[in-house]
């Protein structure tokens, strides 16, 4: 479970599986050919933020959820997913948790007039389902779920903190707990 808690919001970051083959289509439409299709202003400011290639580092502060803290490093790669209408983010870390790889793809819902994200890892079935608005500078993530009968919800912040680096932070609640500061993660565009 505590791997849930960590990894599943590295927002700041992460890539993978984009429908291979799949030309660009309408929604409620029929298939455009040959037409390029034009992203979201939203998604434009995700791109500014995610593209690229990244080193990062992991903070675990001491916490009920890790007694002794811990640290930790990785690598992930932020890519265009089909039309530019989401991020794809791969990821690999190693440290306090173990070895974790995961994937994170980031949208723009018209509908909801928010982001989404959808975190995959491979200590955990299924996704983690994450809803987010920029708030001043800040991408802010929520998401809430139950876990072993507890209902636990994360919020994640994610912001620049100077040319090619973003800082990440991941805080959590669980069973109505006052939110503790669980993860923050470092990173740097590679050149």
């Amino acid at each position: 479970m505590s791997r849930i808690f960590i990894k599943h919001s590295f927002v700041a970051v992460i890539t993978l599986l984009v429908l291979a083959g799949a030309g660009p289509v309408n929604v409620g439409g029929t298939p455009k050919q040959g037409a390029a299709q034009k992203s979201s202003p939203e998604m434009d400011r995700l791109k500014k933020i995610y593209l690229g290639s990244w080193d990062y580092s992991e903070i675990y502060p001491k916490t009920a959820f890790y007694p002794q803290g811990g640290t930790g490093t990785g690598v992930y790669t932020s890519e265009l997913g089909p039309g530019g209408n989401s991020i794809v983010n791969r990821f690999h870390s190693h440290g306090a948790t173990g070895d974790f790889e995961g994937l994170l793809v980031m949208t723009w819902d018209t509908k909801e007039s928010a982001y989404k994200s959808y975190v995959f890892g491979d200590g955990f079935p299924g996704c983690v389902v994450q809803t987010g608005k920029f708030e001043d500078d800040a991408l802010v993530f929520r998401s809430e779920f139950s876990a072993e009968g507890t209902t636990v919800k994360l919020r994640n912040v994610t912001h620049v903190s100077a040319a090619g680096k973003i800082v990440s932070e991941e805080y959590i609640s669980a069973g109505g707990a006052p939110e503790v500061l669980m993860l923050t993660v470092d990173a740097k565009k590679r050149p």
